[in-house]
């Protein structure tokens, strides 16, 4: 499908909602027009319009927190765009991760009665601590430190996880296994590889 075939509306505008590819987390809702749709796909960073001001804006120009777009997709009738990003920083004017932070529902939003629920969430949660490098916190520290760092946990962990099992000492393997989850998480995320696509191997192999 060409651009051509976007649905623009009265004002010559399309709705792009951003999505970080790897945790699917919405981060913000803009507007296109064409000439920053094209724009978008050919330097593979997110530009939008600004109805305010009438202009093209580069997300991440002045803050540089710039999105490096992964992948664009358009909805059955071409007139609204999802678009999935790598981000680089907060998405949102505010210095937060996602525009979408505040809930109507705050206590009566129902908790995801999946037993894997909590593996959503810290992925969410990473994702976050990468966007916004809140002082102090472990997950900001990693990222700060880099790749060779988070390798090395990884490392630790696992060798800490075969010395527990080794001693057969369920409560210490539990804790282990747990640290080396989430160091792992951070390490998808350091890469740019969404959990899924782990998932997504699992199921293939599940399947022969």
């Amino acid at each position: 499908m060409s651009i051509e075939a976007i649905q623009f509306d009265e004002k010559g505008l399309v709705p792009a909602i951003v999505q970080d590819a790897a945790s699917k987390e919405v981060l913000t809702l803009a507007y296109m027009n064409e000439e920053s749709l094209k724009k978008s796909l050919e330097t593979k960073e997110t530009w939008f319009y600004s109805r305010s001001r009438q202009e093209l804006w580069h997300k991440g120009a002045t803050s540089g927190n710039t999105q490096t777009i992964v992948d664009m997709r358009y909805d059955c009738d071409a007139d609204a765009l999802v678009v999935l990003v790598n981000p680089t920083g907060p998405a949102c004017h505010k210095g937060v991760y996602s525009c979408f932070s505040d809930s109507l529902l705050k206590e009566e939003v129902q908790v995801n009665p999946s037993r894997y629920a909590i593996l959503d969430e810290l992925e969410r949660l990473i994702a976050e601590r990468e966007a916004e490098r809140p002082e102090g916190a472990y997950t900001t520290y990693l990222f700060e430190k880099g790749v060779d760092k988070i390798l090395k946990k990884v490392g630790e962990e696992a060798g800490e996880v075969i010395i527990a099992a080794k001693n057969r000492d369920h409560e210490e393997l539990k804790w282990e296994v747990a640290d080396l989850f989430y160091h792992t998480l951070v390490l998808l995320r350091e890469q740019k590889l969404p959990f899924d696509e782990v998932l997504r191997v699992l199921e293939e192999r599940h399947k022969r």
